[in-house]
């Protein structure tokens, strides 16, 4: 029997930096011949065209898979198995596999699906590896003010106080063998130090942590864990798993993302900066996307975590390529998509 091919897992909040780990992965892997799966939120396949654009040689187009028919944990069935049977039927196999989930995802289901007995004789999973954004962390993102919490629940213990955001962050932490702590160039030794502590208190689980800068880590670190995640999973259940024993599914009705097209922007840095403004007042967890700057011949791309804004000139478009102004929206259920929509619109 064919030795089963490794698969790893990279998971991580919104923004935490997994797509500019895996571009790295790509270009430093060694001669590996790698396939990769990514699971996009949203309508707007940002983070596979990002790869796609990376040239690496061990990694071509056709190796790179896009899912953006929502949360691959809640599309196991429709989406991943299929897509991992045809991958496992190609005449060339990849020497790994590696699947970047959405920030929205619990990577638990996801896991368990290696289980499958058309998967299982195949595949093992390497390892899951969590990226962590240590520069949210230590501004408190992923923390509540518990005095607040229980003085409400003291006053009325009706009151459902639960953070949707807080668990997830947990549950890939839990489900996690490597965790990365990245952007550590934003903190000094006391601010990482804080991270760390912060992240231990989060499961119980006690992965290994390494400390990475702009997603730099090391293909000799990422790939090899040889760890065989899917015989442990029950090791490591999510809030969902423990609160809905049962068998009641979970969904994603807490977040909701939509895509925001505009004209060209003449003046990128002014329009960056007010969108800033946007972000903050309506609350906006994530925002990414293309913009077209008239004038100019390549593509600029834009990140955003809270009001931090990264963008850069990632390529030329292409000849016969519609240009236009493209940007993902993402935020929890509540979020006024019609005022949002109206701001950024504005902008322009």
């Amino acid at each position: 029997m064919n030795q089963k091919i490794p698969a790893t897992v990279i998971t991580g909040f919104l923004g935490a930096g997994k797509t500019t780990m895996i571009r790295n992965l790509l270009q430093n892997a060694g001669g590996r011949k790698i396939a990769l799966i990514i699971n996009e939120f949203g309508d707007l396949g940002v983070d596979g065209d990002v790869l796609k654009g990376c040239g690496a040689e061990n990694c071509t187009e056709d190796d790179i898979i896009e899912l953006t028919n929502g949360c691959i944990c809640c599309t196991v069935a429709d989406d991943f198995i299929p897509t991992m049977t045809k991958l496992l039927e190609r005449d060339v196999r990849p020497d790994h596999i590696v699947i970047e989930t959405s920030g929205l995802a619990l990577p638990q289901p996801l896991v368990a699906a290696f289980n499958w007995p058309d998967i299982r004789t195949q595949v093992t999973v390497d390892g899951v590896i969590t990226v962590v954004d240590s520069a949210a962390v230590a501004a408190g993102r992923f923390a509540d003010d518990h005095d607040a919490v229980n003085a409400a629940r003291a006053e009325d213990a009706s009151l459902d106080h639960d953070n949707p955001i807080e668990e997830l962050f947990e549950d890939q932490l839990t489900c996690a063998d490597l965790i990365i702590l990245n952007k550590t160039d934003l903190l000094d030794a006391g601010g990482i130090a804080g991270v760390r502590a912060e992240v231990l208190s989060r499961t119980h689980r006690k992965p290994t942590m390494i400390e990475a800068r702009n997603g730099e880590v090391s293909a000799a670190v990422l790939l090899g864990l040889g760890v065989g995640t899917e015989g442990d999973i029950a090791n490591r259940q999510s809030h969902h798993e423990l609160e809905h024993a049962d068998g009641t599914p979970h969904d994603h009705d807490e977040f909701d993302s939509f895509v925001v097209e505009l004209a060209g922007i003449d003046d990128p840095a002014a329009f960056i900066e007010r969108l800033k403004s946007v972000i903050g007042t309506h609350d906006i967890l994530r925002l990414k996307g293309f913009v077209d700057v008239p004038g100019k011949p390549m593509r600029l791309q834009l990140q955003a975590v809270g009001s931090r804004v990264d963008h850069y000139f990632d390529r030329a478009w292409r000849p016969g390529e519609a240009r236009a102004t493209r940007l993902v929206v993402i935020g929890l259920h509540d979020m006024d998509e019609k005022a949002v929509r109206e701001a950024i619109a504005a902008l322009v």
